[in-house]
């Protein structure tokens, strides 16, 4: 028994690093789409390829348990796809992408209050000491990003409702985890809720035309973004949060940081400061102080 449940927390604490090594690098990838599509139209793009790739591994569209379960997989759509990615990409208008990954990092605090409210799970002084440490390097690399990075307090504004929206998802991904839910049909049919309320803006028009995605850069990055960051990720990202509780997963976040600075340095060739360093450093720093009251759990 208590192997097994080694081994469940080994899986999950892999699973969740996974994810967030990938998605640590979607802010890069959507901010070259950027430069030729809207937010809607990559969202669009991404989510209506990761359903399908969902649809298929699954073998269809699963049946809820219970009618009423239907409504927290629609709640889970809407924050986890349609508003968390359509406020993140939207940020990524006014804000670098640097600046949109580390403000997002705060989502942790978010997730650990809404968990302990409405899931009664309990959070140590580790966690708490872990987040100051991690939104310590968080300001340091914004503070940095202000005067060389296209600061904008509606991108920030807009990035901190993501990190909000996320928490209620990682939460709602929690509770129908333990209603025994598998977790490739279950990702595919919050995608299928998230694709839906994601048409709702689209009655505004997409200026940008399909061929436009036939390029190899885009259609490179639509790729990677559809079948690797929703569909795998997502999988990944949920069955993380079964194993370890959405409060134990949400941690890994303090690693997107240092994935997305190195990765826009690389890519978008944004400038990097040792003051950015020093923030990746501390959010690394505050990942280690949570995973202390994980393996003392």
């Amino acid at each position: 028994m208590q192997d097994t449940q080694n081994n469940h927390r080994l899986q999950g604490h892999l699973l969740g690093a996974f994810s967030v090594l990938v998605w640590g690098t979607t802010f890069v990838s959507t901010k070259v789409l950027l430069r030729t599509f809207s937010p809607i139209e990559i969202m669009i793009a991404r989510f209506a390829l990761g359903f399908l790739a969902l649809l298929i591994v699954g073998h269809g569209l699963m049946r809820p348990q219970k009618k009423w379960h239907e409504a927290l997989f629609a709640a889970a759509g809407l924050t986890g796809v349609t508003l968390y990615f359509l406020m993140e990409n939207i940020a990524l208008t006014y804000i670098s992408a640097s600046l949109v990954g580390v403000i997002v990092a705060a989502a942790p605090l978010f997730t650990a209050l809404i968990a302990a409210a409405f899931l009664k799970e309990k959070l140590s002084i580790w966690f708490f000491c872990g987040f100051v440490c991690a939104m310590t390097g968080i300001t340091l690399v914004s503070l940095a990003g202000v005067s060389e990075l296209h600061f904008s307090p509606v991108g920030a504004l807009l990035t901190v409702g993501a990190a909000l929206v996320w928490g209620v998802y990682s939460v709602l991904i929690r509770v129908l985890g333990h209603m025994g839910y598998q977790t490739v049909p279950l990702t595919c049919r919050i995608f299928g809720y998230g694709f839906l309320f994601l048409l709702i803006p689209t009655a505004i028009g997409l200026p940008a035309g399909i061929a436009a995605w036939g390029t190899p850069v885009h259609l490179a990055n639509l790729l990677f973004l559809g079948l690797l960051a929703s569909a795998t990720c997502f999988v990944t990202w949920n069955r993380a949060v079964f194993l370890l509780g959405p409060v134990r997963t949400s941690v890994y976040i303090y690693a997107s940081p240092v994935i997305t600075i190195i990765a826009s340095a690389l890519i978008l060739h944004e400038t990097m400061t040792p003051v950015m360093w020093v923030g990746t450093a501390l959010a690394l720093g505050g990942l280690m102080l949570s995973e202390k009251k994980t393996k003392k759990s």
